[in-house]
């Protein structure tokens, strides 16, 4: 971006800095709050390095005419190949057996492990992701439902109203929604009661969508069989109980990241900061709130 703007670090920019700046890059997890958009008189635009955009204050943009933009489909492919390895080595069990063959043991780890073929793989945000993953979960031989709202696309599988039901018709839930306020704690105790003692959550979208605690809980008394997460609420820090856990398989939220996803996410931010100074329109706007 340098070759083409004149770029300031956040950490280094003052206030004269920011007084002058016209657009903001940014990502998910970091965000843009109202307190830091009012620094910006000038801002026209604010751009989302990436899919998420859940902690940039889109009420607070829309209201002073800041356009919001992002990477929609940039990593989509990987993080549902991500969920789909996650989902296979929760239910065969593949991370404790590797350790237990290491350490030299056999036959005592030949016990019989489930199989995904003809189990139902339940999807909450069945968007870019959740379709591909759906693609994936029936390459396998999975039966697919998702969690309905206005504007989502069904293909076909089944739809549930909410998440409780949705829950307890599935075998393997999967979490590839967004973050943000309206999805807080979508996954709660009463959810992971549905999802029963052979019930299996993996998580791929942002850690605030599960309560840590409710979670920690249903797997130390076996109300759900395990949990793969590769997002934390508390990330980077891991709470101690879920790495003692022989029942979860954690990966450092890196579901989207991959040689050829980066590139994507740099041709669209280039794409929306030129659409947005050269032609007034980024490539791929979000949408305001309703």
């Amino acid at each position: 971006m340098a070759a083409h703007y004149h770029v300031i670090p956040w950490a280094q920019a003052d206030a004269a800095a920011r007084v002058r700046a016209r657009a903001v890059v940014t990502n998910g997890s970091t965000g843009l709050s109202v307190d830091e958009l009012a620094t910006l008189p000038a801002l026209e635009l604010i751009a989302s390095f990436g899919v998420g955009f859940e902690k940039i204050d889109l009420s607070a943009a829309h209201a002073r005419q800041v356009r919001v933009c992002h990477a929609p489909d940039a990593s989509s492919q990987v993080v549902a190949d991500h969920a789909l390895a996650l989902m296979l080595a929760l239910a065969r069990g593949i991370p404790a057996l590797d350790r237990g063959v290491k350490a030299g043991g056999w036959e005592a780890l030949r016990a019989a492990r489930p199989s995904l073929r003809g189990k139902t793989l339940g999807i909450i945000g069945l968007g870019n992701i959740g379709h591909r993953l759906a693609k994936l979960g029936e390459a396998v031989g999975m039966e697919v439902a998702y969690l309905w709202h206005e504007g989502t696309r069904g293909d076909g599988y089944a739809p549930h109203d909410d998440a409780v039901s949705l829950a307890a018709a599935s075998d393997v839930l999967a979490l590839t929604c967004p973050g943000g306020p309206q999805t807080h704690h979508l996954v709660n105790a009463p959810v992971l009661r549905a999802l029963g003692p052979a019930g299996f959550l993996v998580n791929v979208s942002r850690g605030t969508v599960v309560d840590t605690d409710a979670l920690i809980d249903a797997l130390a008394r076996g109300v759900i069989a395990g949990a793969a997460l590769d997002v934390l609420e508390t990330e980077p820090v891991v709470p101690d109980r879920l790495r003692a856990m022989e029942q979860v398989i954690l990966t450092p939220h890196l579901a989207g990241r991959s040689p050829q996803t980066r590139i994507a996410q740099h041709e669209a931010l280039a794409n929306n900061l030129n659409g947005w100074f050269e032609r007034g329109e980024p490539a791929h706007r979000v949408r305001p709130p309703a």
